[in-house]
């Protein structure tokens, strides 16, 4: 099955896509994504997350790179490549979707078109890629049934590579296992995977459970005792290297004394003057009273801690 995506607006392409799982979200329910957890893909599936609408600029310029890495593709392979204006679904799991950047015309195959910061440019120095790339590819072999796939990035917009990767049926098998657990179980079924350090994670917990009752007290449950454990063991490790960060900034600082930069081989060390204008809420409260409380404003949170009790 194949729905047009020609006619949609970006807005209309991005809700359509929280309408179930597609390539570059099969990185995030294995967990090999850096920049997002399965819990943050929950909440975007689910409906409980703002979906961002990114035209403008910025899919302005990715549309246009896109089109130069594909372009750019053909001029170093001699093969053509035309858009697919389709989002494909699976055959059995309708949920399961895919938007290909490129068919490759006259083979079996598609092109994924990637750009990437000149920071990460070690990601693609040997002949694999990133994880979350080949499961994304992988991802919409097995949607399309196509026997191969090029992915071609642009690395700090001045580098090009490109690579072939073989459809691989037991890993495109794990990839479709996980995605059904995850939208069954946790989409359809409304359970949120397991809780991570995510802001979206804090945020979910901060709105669900704003309210308290009062003098309320529970049991937590006995293995909850080595989480305590090991939260207060992570506390102290936290306030040592931090200790340690900041007596090596204090050593650094010592070393430029009054130099505003200093430079070590690939280093730069900058260490500014910084104008900032604050208001001195002390010195308004105490000769403004009116004019302090008439601008202040209340807030309530939870706040949580940890002591041991003997």
């Amino acid at each position: 099955m194949a729905k047009s995506t020609a006619e949609m607006s970006h807005q209309e392409w991005l809700h359509e896509r929280t309408k179930g799982i597609g390539g570059s979200d099969a990185g995030v329910v294995l967990g090999l994504n850096k920049w997002k957890t399965p819990f943050e893909l929950w909440l975007d599936k689910t409906g409980q997350s703002e979906v961002e609408d990114t035209a403008g600029e910025a899919a302005y310029f990715g549309n246009l790179l896109e089109d130069v890495v594909a372009k750019e593709f053909e001029v170093r392979t001699g093969k053509k490549v035309r858009k697919n204006n389709f989002m494909l679904q699976h055959p059995e799991h309708s949920f399961i979707m895919a938007n290909i950047d490129r068919k490759v015309v006259g083979e079996n195959a598609l092109l994924e078109c990637k750009t990437a910061n000149a920071f990460l440019a070690k990601d693609w120095e040997s002949e694999e890629i990133p994880e979350s790339y080949l499961v994304q590819v992988q991802h919409y072999l097995g949607v399309t049934g196509y026997e191969k796939a090029y992915i071609a990035v642009l690395i700090g917009g001045q580098k090009f590579i490109w690579k072939e990767i073989e459809r691989d049926e037991e890993l495109i098998q794990m990839i479709f296992d996980a995605e059904v657990h995850f939208w069954k179980h946790h989409v359809q079924g409304n359970i949120p995977p397991a809780l991570d350090g995510s802001s979206a994670a804090e945020k979910f917990l901060k709105e669900r459970y704003a309210e308290v009752e009062e003098g309320k007290t529970i049991d937590l449950a006995f293995d909850y005792k080595d989480k305590l454990d090991n939260l207060l063991e992570l506390k102290q490790q936290i306030k040592r290297l931090q200790e340690i960060a900041k007596q090596t900034e204090n050593e650094i600082k010592y070393e430029l004394k009054e130099a505003e930069t200093g430079f070590v081989k690939n280093y730069q060390v900058n260490w500014k003057p910084v104008t900032q204008n604050r208001v001195d809420s002390k010195l308004l409260k105490n000769k403004y009273p009116d004019v302090y409380n008439s601008v202040l404003k209340q807030s309530q949170y939870r706040k949580f801690d940890v002591k041991e009790i003997n």
